[in-house]
């Protein structure tokens, strides 16, 4: 991938990832039919949106015949990083307390979710003293 620490995509093109993450090398039609219970999409719009993540060095595919097999190029990870560091910039000008502010004041996180992020807190303190 061209610019690694720059990855933004759409919901349908993270839905494709997210198949390729589960399931390394599918073909265009396994992909349709993994999306199929979200969307209803033809063959050529999911063989398009493959093309395009192909030329931008997201996916990569092999192909064996007439049928092409894709595998993600990048990790859940890499593509949460990039789009929550994009999302920081965008529209909390890189203010990560802004951010958490306005998902705990928004009740964005649940109690539960609280208390654990409370406890990942708590040890990466511990770990930097």
């Amino acid at each position: 991938m061209d610019e690694e620490n720059n990855v933004t995509l759409s919901d349908l093109q993270i839905s494709i990832l997210r198949i390729l993450w589960v399931k390394p090398e599918s073909t265009t039609m396994e992909v349709l039919e993994a999306l199929r219970p979200q969307r209803m999409l033809a063959h050529t719009t999911v063989s398009t949106l493959l093309t395009r993540l192909e030329k931008r060095g997201i996916v990569a595919s092999t192909r064996n015949g007439r049928i092409h097999h894709y595998r993600a190029l990048i990790s859940e990870n890499q593509v949460q990083k990039s789009m929550v560091t994009d999302l920081l910039s965008s529209l909390f000008f890189g203010n990560a307390q802004a951010l958490v502010k306005h998902l705990v004041s928004e009740d964005e996180i649940s109690a539960d979710d609280l208390a654990q992020i409370q406890k990942l807190l708590s040890k990466k303190g511990r770990d930097h003293v």
